[in-house]
């Protein structure tokens, strides 16, 4: 029997046996190098496995040792084997960090394999080579899984400053090879990077484009965010601070124009390297009490911020070449929300968003940005009309409307006579 699941990411075409049932309740371990409680993707996965009867194991990282090491979050075993605080200052500290937690969760997993066999084993990245802690189950029959956040060579390359003409780069290339050849299906994040993959590490009918997608869930649109009175006008950014996520064109934007816009602030929730520099940026700007810096908060509660918010801005830098490839997850949890997005005008985001759902600036131009930030506040109609496109397109493609397409991907990898491609 051969059935058919059309998609705005592609046709999975499943073919199986003549009945083709779902496979009894599986046993699946998500193994990731990222705090479980914050990544959306990873908590998406598990959640929808486990609602459904599957045993879900995840192995992640803890964030202090306040966190306890082992607890079961709406129904997922959750393991958090090592401590990490995002400090790394140069590529050998950040991989001698991952290194020691691939060996730990390759321990873990075997012994969690002898007590019982897993059948799935999906490991996220980066970094790649991280499926290799599955060595044993795999010896052992279970299928692995290899999800692509982030490509690994372009990621590194950004994040230290690597030539993609370097030995360095090239050695990523090769264990991102090797990683999806070890694999026995890859998903990655957007089209663009399915692309690239295919073009020099795997093959087409090996790879799925699963995007990030908001969880209606959590990200739910606050009605009470237009009826406080005396409010003023928020500007946030969420998620990451790194160079490539193009805060320093944002605040300084936003600084150029803080005059103007006397009741307005600009909030940005988050952790990376790049932190200390911004916050030294906006004190040299004297904006001080205007941009505000916070720490991590897990999904629900960044997403009862992030439902209070006016105005998001989604600054990634398009002259990097990993910015300009790397589609934000909180774009469309913005969308659910019902708060309008100013965003750069990457190459990834022009693929999946056109200009009647977000406000673009190019060129990674602050005072194109700054225009942009001045129109949007003081134009509430131009606000609502963003809204409402946008909000039509997040709901065609939240995850409660896709998540399907995932499962019935897990479970035809556990058919024995099925098998899965993606056509695009």
């Amino acid at each position: 029997m051969v059935s058919t699941l059309n998609c705005l990411d592609g046709t999975h075409t499943f073919v199986g046996g003549s009945s083709s049932p779902r496979p009894r309740g599986l046993r699946v371990c998500m193994l990731a190098y990222a705090f479980y409680e914050s990544d959306t993707r990873i908590l998406q996965y598990a959640t929808a496995l486990a609602e459904r009867g599957d045993i879900v194991d995840v192995i992640a990282l803890r964030r202090s040792s306040n966190q306890p090491e082992f607890e079961t979050l709406n129904g997922v075993n959750v393991h958090r084997i090592q401590e990490r605080t995002v400090n790394e200052k140069g590529l050998f500290s950040y991989v001698s960090r991952i290194m020691r937690f691939a060996l730990r969760s390759a321990r873990l997993l075997r012994s969690k394999h002898i007590e019982y066999s897993y059948d799935i084993i999906h490991v996220h990245n980066v970094p790649d080579f991280l499926v290799f802690s599955a060595v044993y189950p795999k010896w052992k029959g279970a299928r692995i899984i290899l999800d692509i956040h982030d490509l690994l060579p372009e990621f590194y390359a950004s994040k230290f400053t690597i030539s993609h003409r370097s030995l360095r780069f090239k050695a990523l290339v090769f264990a991102e090879r090797c990683s999806a050849a070890f694999s026995n299906h890859v998903i990655v994040a957007n089209h663009l990077w399915r692309h690239r993959l295919v073009s020099r590490s795997s093959r087409p009918d090996k790879c799925s484009v699963v995007r990030n997608r908001p969880d209606l869930n959590i990200f739910v649109e606050s009605p009470t965010k237009k009826c406080k009175p005396n409010k003023k006008f928020q500007l946030t950014y969420p998620g990451s601070l790194n160079w490539h996520q193009g805060l320093d064109v944002a605040i300084r934007a936003f600084a150029s124009i803080a005059n103007r816009i006397p009741e307005a602030e600009f909030h940005i929730y988050g952790e990376g390297p790049a932190k200390p520099s911004l916050i030294q940026l906006a004190k040299n700007l004297g904006m001080e009490g205007r941009v505000i810096f916070h720490d991590f908060l897990p999904s629900r509660e960044i997403a009862r911020v992030m439902a209070e918010t006016d105005l998001a801005i989604e600054p990634k830098r398009a002259t990097s070449a990993f910015g300009n490839e790397a589609l934000s997850t909180k774009i469309l949890e913005f969308m659910s929300l019902g708060v309008p997005v100013i965003a750069s005008k990457t190459t990834i985001h022009a693929y999946y968003y056109d200009d009647s759902i977000i406000q673009y600036y190019e060129n990674d131009d602050e005072s194109q940005l700054a225009a942009q930030i001045l129109r949007l506040t003081n134009d509430a109609r131009l606000r609502c009309s963003l809204v409402e496109n946008a909000r039509r397109y997040a709901q065609e493609n939240s995850w409660d409307a896709r998540k399907s397409e995932y499962l019935q991907l897990v479970d035809s990898l556990i058919a024995p006579t099925s098998k899965v491609a993606l056509v695009l």
